[in-house]
């Protein structure tokens, strides 16, 4: 059964196919019903002219009054493949004997949408008008020589939606018939979850996301190349500095947020890597490239602060300093994103308006934004929920879950030149670690060295007051705790939270009650075998959808 059907009237030219053209590109869930096509097969002796087929129409208003237009639709919707909820887009009615057979049929799914124009313009798009199926007439004045099409304005009386056609773009009338059509879904209808940091990074969220892929229809990345996600699957370890750790976990649409700071060479080799062609992948326009003198110009905060160096802090400075035309590349610039580049708020559109699921994943930490973390040993953005919806042009009343990822043990990364990259609360050892949870420690130091940079990691005792104010930065509905392992090597066999260690069961209850948030994920090893589920959401694999979104 259809959820919709969109009656469209209107005379000869007023952008009826235009409008039709544009809804069933946008939008998957359309179904083009062409009465011009459905009178072709009645009528086979008739040219495939356009007096022939208004004659043609004529003759059957005749026989029952306009209800032949029902019959119409009724037969394009016998298709066994067309799916549950589709919105019919009948093209076009001309009389109301039409529009009153599809109302006593179908009720209140019917909305008739009107279009018109004055007739020197629809005069003038007739001459330029190019064939589509059928002969044209000699000039617009034969076409309204035709009794019914002559009158067809006076179906603007008993229309629901009446739109001048002159004095819209074909944009804007696709914006008001997707708008008065429900296309758009509604705007407080929470369908994005966000994954974010709660420490200083490195808290193992690209694993967390890759575990989550599966459920979503689009991933969203933000960030730049300076927070590199890993993930360790059957496939071996993969890290993801650009796109979304899911990538390679799920077959879901993946979307660059226009807040991304792109390093292009770094791009291109994850696209290949992962085989993310231009039908899955959208970056948006807007995204700041990464120049060489970007780079260079951030080597010196390397020694000072622990920066990556990667260029994204100056990149960023210069979207905001240098805005002279032609000044700043943004990735529409770069020839080679071509294929990928579209506008990020459209794609995230039209997944809203399919009410299709969104996995939002932030990077680095909340201890590391820009104005929450201990300045100046921060990075060059707000890494907090409400900086990574801003990223990526999201509104705060899209979401549904805020998963807060921390580890057992917070780590910064160690800088050279004996150089502090930023304070921590009760610093330890791995040898500490090594000696409390029983894991070998040539292990621990050669796993804890930095995605992007390798270098080694500092570590320290949880801090429960940076866990608080966290939650009270990010609102977590859920806290994804991960290294258990660190706890008790013992953890590394547990798959139900039952088998935890008794300590590790403390843990996580009493950073329930500090975040105020239930630990809903528990990451027992770096892998995705290795993580215990306690969700009450979620769960259930999505049949995902990765075409007509773009």
């Amino acid at each position: 059964m259809p959820r919709l059907i969109v009656l469209l009237s209107g005379p000869v030219g007023s952008g009826k196919t235009t409008l039709c053209t544009r809804l069933k590109e946008a939008y998957s869930s359309v179904l083009h019903v062409k009465t011009g096509e459905y009178l072709k097969k009645k009528f086979p002796a008739k040219d495939a002219e356009r007096r022939a087929l208004q004659e043609a129409g004529e003759t059957l208003d005749r026989r029952n009054r306009g209800a032949w237009v029902r019959d119409c639709v009724s037969d394009a919707l016998r298709d066994p493949d067309i799916p549950d909820e589709i919105v019919v887009i009948v093209d076009a009615v001309r009389i109301s004997g039409q529009v009153d057979a599809m109302r006593e049929a179908y009720g209140r799914k019917v909305i008739h949408v009107h279009l018109t124009a004055p007739r020197e313009v629809l005069e003038r798009r007739y001459r330029r008008r190019k064939p589509h199926g059928i002969k044209e007439l000699a000039s617009y004045g034969e076409v309204i020589q035709n009794f019914t099409e002559a009158k067809v304005e006076d179906l603007k009386a008993i229309a629901d939606v009446v739109i001048d056609t002159k004095r819209s773009t074909p944009e804007d009338v696709e914006t008001r018939v997707a708008a008065a059509t429900g296309f758009y879904g509604r705007n407080d209808e929470r369908l994005v979850d966000v994954l974010i940091g709660g420490q200083y990074g490195s808290e193992g969220k690209g694993q967390i996301a890759a575990f989550l892929a599966p459920e979503y229809d689009l991933l969203v990345r933000v960030g730049g190349p300076n927070a590199g996600h890993s993930v360790h699957e059957f496939g071996g370890k993969y890290v993801y500095h650009h796109l979304p750790s899911g990538t390679r976990a799920s077959s879901a649409r993946l979307l660059l947020a226009p807040g991304c700071v792109i390093g292009v060479s770094t791009l291109l080799k994850e696209i290949a890597d992962c085989n993310a062609d231009r039908g899955r992948l959208v970056i948006d326009r807007q995204a700041m490239v990464i120049s060489p003198d970007d780079i260079r110009s951030e080597q010196s905060l390397v020694a000072s602060i622990g920066s990556t160096g990667q260029g994204v802090g100056a990149a960023t400075a210069r979207k905001i300093r240098d805005r002279m035309p032609g000044k700043t590349k943004l990735a529409k610039d770069i020839p080679e994103l071509a294929p990928f580049v579209g506008e990020a708020w459209r794609t995230l559109e039209k997944v809203f308006a399919e009410r299709k699921t969104v996995l939002l994943e932030g990077t680095q930490g909340t201890a590391l934004s820009l104005h929450h973390g201990y300045y100046p040993h921060v990075t060059s953005r707000d890494t907090t929920v409400a900086g990574c919806l801003a990223e990526a042009g999201i509104s705060p009343s899209r979401v549904r879950r805020v998963i807060m990822v921390c580890r057992t043990y917070p780590i910064r990364v160690q800088s050279p030149k004996d150089s502090t990259s930023g304070p921590m609360l009760q610093e330890t050892k791995w040898r500490e670690v090594s000696r409390r949870s029983g894991l070998p420690y040539r292990e621990l130091v050669q796993h804890e060295v930095t995605s992007t940079t390798h270098r080694s990691r500092r570590v320290a005792e949880f801090d429960w007051l940076l866990l608080r104010k966290a939650a009270s930065l990010n609102a977590p509905t859920d806290v994804a705790l991960t290294f258990a392992d660190y706890l008790s090597s013992a953890n590394r066999q547990a798959q139900r939270f039952d088998q935890l260690s008794a300590e590790t069961i403390r843990f996580v209850e009493e950073v329930e009650r500090v975040a105020g948030a239930p630990v809903s994920l528990i990451s027992t090893r770096f892998h995705s075998l290795g993580i215990i589920d306690r969700r009450s959401w979620g769960g259930q694999l999505r049949q995902t959808n990765v075409s007509g979104l773009r």
